[in-house]
């Protein structure tokens, strides 16, 4: 079976991966036959503030970037130097179609900025995408939050994603609407996606109201559930995305992540590069 494109990979120009590699994953796409692969780079626009117990814990290249009060600031997208990049690896690999492209976070929050990065570039692929919940003056990463029951960060998760799908910031593909499961502990209560229905169904009516794309994302497989409810509420499109941030990880899980879309309803695109429709 064929796989879709891989909507959503990190290399070495997001900040947060060390293993990172464009080359390597152009590679890595070619070597499983997926006939693109859009690279997503991160602009985390959110300053996170991270608990006093954890930073010792920080690897290197996220602890050299505390502030002294402990507020880690994500540094802003080389953007010339990873569409340069891009065009290298396009002339590199002429059998890959590769798109240029960024995954804002919290673009809802940060308007001036995001607009600004927008409209001084044109990406092929923009992802949306939340990473952080608001706590006072602050914002926590959701995988540092550990005070709190995983049911009511998941809730309060979701309730931030709605902002953003509610909100008019340019964006084309909702990124892993199940970021928050990341972090569900692996004791106590399991994560039951029906116990959850109704905020997941609030995201995905609103996200179908405002044409954008769902993303499949296999970092996490996706509970089958919330690919369900987006084809019942009228989701039209559905994109994939490894999420990867090592070349190695490119198009992890797509069979299964195929088989599952496909189950639910939709459809290949036109051509192998478009998204998935009902």
């Amino acid at each position: 079976m064929s796989l879709p494109a891989d909507g959503h990979v990190h290399t070495e120009w997001s900040w947060d991966t060390i293993t990172g590699s464009m080359t390597g994953s152009c590679e890595r796409a070619l070597e499983l036959g997926l006939p693109s692969v859009a690279f997503t780079e991160h602009a985390d626009l959110t300053p996170w503030l991270i608990p006093a117990p954890i930073r010792p814990l920080l690897p290197d290249h996220f602890r050299v970037r505390l502030r002294p009060d402990g507020v880690l600031e994500p540094p802003d997208l080389d953007v010339a130097g990873y569409l340069a990049c891009v065009e290298e690896c396009r002339s590199r690999f002429a059998g890959l179609r590769i798109l240029s492209g960024v995954e804002l976070s919290e673009p809802h929050r940060h308007r001036p900025r995001a607009d600004a990065l927008l409209a001084a570039n044109a990406f092929d692929r923009v992802l949306g995408s939340v990473h952080s919940l608001p706590d006072g003056e602050h914002h926590h990463e959701l995988t540092t939050i550990s005070d709190r029951p995983p049911g009511e960060v998941l809730r309060a998760y979701l309730e931030e994603v709605l902002a953003l799908v509610e909100s008019t910031a340019d964006f084309a593909v909702l990124a892993h609407i199940d970021y928050a499961l990341r972090s569900w502990p692996g004791e106590g209560p399991p994560f039951v996606a029906a116990e959850f229905e109704e905020e997941f169904r609030t995201v995905l009516r609103e996200l179908a109201r405002s044409g954008r794309a769902l993303e499949v994302n296999t970092k996490v497989p996706l509970p089958g559930e919330v690919v369900r409810w987006w084809f019942q509420v009228g989701g039209e499109a559905v994109a994939f995305g490894s999420d990867a941030h090592d070349p190695a990880l490119v198009g992890h899980g797509f069979p299964e992540a195929a088989a599952l879309v496909e189950a639910c309803g939709f459809r290949r695109g036109r051509t192998p590069h478009d998204f998935w429709r009902r």
